[in-house]
């Protein structure tokens, strides 16, 4: 006993014609009127702000990578304000050690404060 094929009769769905294509004067005028960014290049005016565009400011500027050969090879993900992410890469900078090490130092500074 065979099976029939469910797909293999669709001529009923086909299309009765084909599609028009659209000028592309069109697609620029419903994009701009949608707020859809163009990926043309950018004009010479200065963009528009956050406080202009009613828009939340991204949360911090784009950070220099950082590059340490070190054993650590876990990872964890935690949240925390942007203060306080602020204020971490901030030590590590000044101290010139990757976030690993600074959590380390951090967490014996903890233990040894909570003996005390």
């Amino acid at each position: 006993m065979s099976r029939a094929n469910p797909f293999g009769d669709l001529d009923d769905f086909g299309s009765d014609h084909a599609a028009k294509p659209v000028p592309a004067e069109t697609i620029e005028k419903i994009a701009e009127s949608s707020g859809f960014p163009s990926r043309k290049a950018a004009s010479a005016t200065p963009p528009a702000t956050a406080k202009e565009t009613g828009q939340t400011p991204s949360p911090s500027p784009a950070r220099q990578p950082r590059r340490h050969v070190t054993g650590r090879n876990r990872q964890i993900n935690i949240k925390a304000t942007e203060e306080t992410i602020t204020e971490l890469y901030r030590i590590a900078d000044a101290m010139n050690l990757p976030l690993g090490a600074v959590l380390d130092q951090a967490l014996a500074a903890l233990e040894q404060q909570r003996k005390t």
